[in-house]
């Protein structure tokens, strides 16, 4: 980082020093126009990258019921924004709530043929897509980042 006083980035500082937030915006900016760009390029132009991302967290832990609130903490998104986007992607065909045998009212979230179609024709363009946003970065940069994105997560819940 730049001493204090010193940005080479004027519109992205304050006092000298960045402005995470409209950093971190204008990057969830930038990935998600490209992953709606790739959405779109493989025929599915109605998900949403959040869509995308649930489909891919549903069929990584097909092996597991996952439930909303599951969703809820793995997404950091609130209760009613969960139960929005299921109903819109059970609407759409992507997945289902099926009633568990020891608990009719806990409804676990299950891909449907068209989810699981989803994510397996985007799973090798998902890894295609990580792995060319980590060309040119070490190991060791990629640890000091995850360091520091958890310490923003932490001071951010404080």
């Amino acid at each position: 980082m730049e001493p204090e006083g010193k940005c080479d980035c004027e519109s992205m500082c304050f006092h000298g020093r960045p402005l995470l937030g409209r950093m971190i915006h204008d990057l969830d900016n930038m990935l998600c126009r490209a992953m709606l760009a790739d959405g779109r390029a493989a025929g599915f132009d109605e998900l949403t990258v959040t869509n995308g991302w649930i489909v891919m967290y549903l069929a990584h832990n097909s092996d597991r019921e996952i439930f909303q609130r599951d969703i809820e903490r793995e997404f950091s998104i609130t209760r009613s924004t969960v139960s929005a986007v299921i109903k819109l992607m059970e609407q759409k065909g992507y997945l289902a709530r099926v009633s568990v045998m020891r608990d009719a009212r806990l409804k676990k979230l299950v891909l449907t043929e068209r989810g699981r179609k989803f994510a397996e024709n985007m799973h090798s363009r998902a890894l295609e897509k990580n792995n060319h946003m980590l060309e040119n970065i070490t190991d060791e940069e990629i640890r000091t980042f995850l360091r520091v994105i958890d310490k923003i997560k932490q001071n951010v819940k404080e």
